[in-house]
């Protein structure tokens, strides 16, 4: 299963100034940019100055989130990752560099500002201010007994040591900036109650944030995008039921040897669903071709089933081809497994994740026991409806 939700804030701080002007960006706001800048500026060939990325998920879907993994809807050995977009413009990247994702000690405003504004807008967040409301005073961010990084944008949630609670990193070497990494322990950590959830900060790793080896302009989709794109957190565990025993019914097991041809569909599929449904989607099984018999008796005629974790499914947007829910049907993972009752084999799918009004299609995948592999696209599509 793959579930998704989106961000209640998220914006982007620099500590550097204009150098054609001298106007100091470190109080200015960019809460409503469409895109999130992580990224390194140099001048006259030396490091000038830095930016970083503020994402928060404690809004009322994150709630829900809560209250799902409490009452057992959501497995408790549920894995988290940050999801981030690369959006064009990305400039100056050096070959590897990593980027680490750290939780935020206290609460901050998104704001309303742009990059572009003139004069600079200030109310929201900033990498001096973690607020700064119109009419009222500015709040800095706060290190006293947190971290020793005191100079150093918003308050990371360490210890006085500068210890930090939780980090998260990913490597990037010659590949897309997409950012996809595990955050479990860290939402873990909010979701038991050990730490308050103030969102996630997302930069350079370590030194190599201000050193004058790596360099980067890295700029991802925010929540204000228009795209399909916004950061999001995807939950995901292993929601399967075996197909196997009485799980299974009267069904018969599908042949699986590398000479079967076999044919994969939707069963019900409907054109449309609305956002929030959580749909069961059924699949049916069956050899491409049935031979034809001839009985004075009276025939019944009894479906078929997949075996046991051959049989997986992914949903991708029809308008981007990009996949929503990826294929995941290795040893490790059973995120996409095909379940299976006595009915038929079938997948579970939440759909408050999903955009509405866009086509999305299903495609379904048979792995045999020779190892080969066999995807079928076949235009199962449906629309997703707002409520």
């Amino acid at each position: 299963m793959h579930h998704f939700i989106f961000p209640s804030q998220d914006t982007w701080v620099s500590s550097g100034s204009s150098n054609i002007t001298g106007e100091s960006f470190k109080d200015q706001n960019f809460g409503r940019d469409q895109i999130l800048e992580v990224k390194k500026e140099f001048f006259n060939n030396s490091f000038d100055h830095q930016t970083r990325a503020l994402v928060n998920f404690s809004g009322t879907e994150f709630t829900e989130l809560s209250k799902s993994v409490s009452d057992g809807t959501i497995a408790s050995d549920a894995k988290y990752f940050l999801r981030l977009y690369e959006a064009e413009g990305n400039a100056e990247m050096t070959e590897e560099y990593t980027l680490a994702i750290q939780p935020i000690s206290q609460s901050w405003t998104e704001g309303t500002g742009k990059f572009g504004d003139n004069p600079k807008n200030t109310n929201g967040c900033s990498w001096e201010n973690r607020l700064n409301p119109i009419g009222g005073t500015a709040t800095a961010w706060d290190f006293a007994g947190i971290d020793n990084n005191h100079d150093n944008g918003p308050a990371i949630l360490g210890d006085e040591f500068g210890n930090i609670f939780s980090q998260s990193t990913q490597a990037f070497s010659n590949e897309s900036p997409d950012v996809n990494v595990e955050v479990t322990d860290m939402v873990n950590m909010w979701l038991e109650g050990r730490k308050e959830n103030y969102g996630m900060v997302v930069r350079f790793n370590g030194a190599s944030e201000t050193d004058t080896t790596t360099f980067g302009h890295l700029k991802f989709f925010s929540r204000n995008t228009h795209t399909i794109f916004s950061p999001r957190l995807e939950v995901r565990w292993d929601d399967h039921t075996a197909c196997s025993g009485s799980n299974t019914g009267s069904l018969n097991e599908l042949t699986m040897s590398g000479l079967a041809d076999n044919f994969l569909y939707m069963q019900g599929l409907r054109e449309s669903y609305k956002v929030g449904e959580r749909v069961k989607f059924r699949v049916g099984a069956r050899k491409r071709y049935i031979q034809k018999t001839f009985s004075n008796s009276v025939q019944t005629v009894t479906g078929s089933f997949i075996t046991e974790g051959s049989g997986s499914y992914a949903i991708k947007d029809v308008a981007t081809d990009e996949f929503i829910v990826p294929f995941e049907d290795n040893e490790d993972t059973s995120y996409t497994k095909l379940s299976c009752d006595s009915n038929s084999n079938y997948f579970i799918q939440y759909l408050d994740g999903f955009y509405p009004d866009r086509v999305y299609k299903i495609l379904l995948k048979l792995k045999y026991d020779d190892g080969q592999e066999q995807v079928f696209d076949d235009d199962f599509e449906f629309i997703v409806k707002r409520k």
